[in-house]
């Protein structure tokens, strides 16, 4: 009989060899996010391993991103994009035969860049809007401002913003100019729309003009806008540029807008041989935006202190409010387009003894003893000779209207 022999044979190892699977990393977070970097950190069960990163703009391909290595269960990521959300995987590698399998992504958003305080080459570079410029969508580190009369400009519109630097904040000082902590940029984009029966049309962004303030003293620059309103350019030689609008009424209107140069913007912001702003005064903001007054909300914000409550400061009246008195129209006009000149310290001080700031008494402004060149100068336009000197390129038929009646009464 032949009995047949079948030896199986089993192979056991010795515990100590088998080689444990080596596990992906858990909670992953990320701190310390800035607008060009981030720092990530994660939890891990495996000893002595390292971690491979790969990381790019959210959506992208593994394989095709950035990749590092780290030993420590944290990474500093660096030059990344501002504003850009960014996706990361991470490998455990236990050894080179041994490497786990990829995490979930994980994603993280860095930081908006911050408002430069230099004039660069091209507004977009400023950081005073996100998106594609022409919306001029302002950055959540500005915040927009209003005036309650405004200064004519050809019949321009314009945008009107602050960016205050970090945890700083506009300071009472009166009825007047806040103080604005250094590195502070403000900027008044000037367009036209394109019909204003119609603001689906579109609209011709001419420039932005930007005060920046540097060790206490303030800098003008303007931008010039490109004609495909992508971008706009330092220039501060000055530029004049033809632009046609359709008014509300449905006629058309044309001019030769005057882009200033820098020589133009000393001249309206002299103060004692001082640049300083014009518009933002605490009085001229002090008015109410779709039932919420400006400087309340400013300080809600804390972007003013030093004031508790707006009922405290004086309001420059807004000149196209017709409840109002003549003359309370015709003085807050006076202001917000004369007075930067003519007033103290101003371009006009020692040629004119016209003092036109709105709290400026009657009888001791000169404008009884002046009424008749004042009536003459705003009648017309002529470069150099009619009144506003610089800044717009015709006559402001309601405001001509305004100050011809008002002289009328003196």
């Amino acid at each position: 009989m032949l009995f047949l022999f079948v030896s199986i044979i089993f192979s056991c190892n010795n515990d100590d060899d088998i080689i444990p699977v080596c596990d992906t990393v858990t909670n992953i977070s990320s701190n310390a996010i800035t607008n060009n970097s981030a720092t990530l950190t994660w939890e891990t069960t495996s000893t002595s391993a390292t971690y491979t990163l790969e990381y790019g703009v959210s959506g992208f391909a593994l394989g095709s991103g950035t990749t590092i290595s780290e030993s420590d269960t944290g990474a500093q990521l660096i030059n990344l994009q501002a504003n850009t959300t960014y996706d990361v995987y991470i490998q455990t590698v236990c050894s080179s035969s041994n490497i786990s399998l990829h995490t979930d992504v994980y994603s993280f958003t860095t930081a908006l860049p911050n408002v430069a305080t230099e004039f660069k080459p091209i507004l977009s570079e400023m950081n005073l809007f996100v998106g594609n410029l022409e919306n001029l969508q302002i950055t959540p580190l500005a915040f927009e401002y209003n005036l309650n009369t405004t200064l004519f400009s050809d019949y321009a519109h314009k945008q009107r913003i602050i960016a205050l630097p970090e945890e700083t904040s506009m300071e009472f000082d009166g009825d007047g100019l806040p103080i604005f902590p250094d590195h502070t940029v403000i900027a008044k984009t000037f367009y036209y729309n394109t019909d204003e029966r119609d603001l689906s049309l579109g609209r011709t962004i001419i420039e932005t003009r930007i005060l920046i303030k540097l060790n206490g003293a303030w800098e003008t620059g303007d931008y010039k806008w490109n004609e495909e309103q992508t971008d706009a350019v330092l220039d501060l030689a000055g530029s004049t540029l033809p632009i046609t609008w359709i008014d509300a009424s449905g006629s058309s209107n044309s001019t030769t807008y005057k882009i200033p140069s820098n020589t133009d913007c000393f001249t309206c912001h002299n103060s004692n041989n001082d640049i300083i702003p014009i518009g933002p005064k605490l009085r001229s903001m002090n008015f109410e935006i779709n039932g919420v007054n400006q400087l309340e909300q400013f300080i809600s914000n804390q972007q003013l202190t030093g004031l508790s409550s707006s009922s405290s400061v004086r309001v420059l009246p807004n000149w196209e409010d017709t409840s109002l008195p003549l003359e309370t129209r015709a003085r807050a006009y006076m202001d917000i387009n004369c007075a930067h000149c003519h007033i103290p310290g101003g371009t006009c001080a020692d040629e004119s003894t016209l003092n036109l700031a709105f709290e400026t008494p009657l009888e001791e402004s000169n404008i009884v003893e002046q009424s008749v060149v004042i009536d003459y100068r705003v009648s017309f336009y002529s470069e150099g000779l009619s009144m506003p000197f610089i800044g717009t390129t015709m006559r402001h038929t309601e405001g001509l209207n305004l100050i011809q009646e008002y002289m009328n009464t003196l």
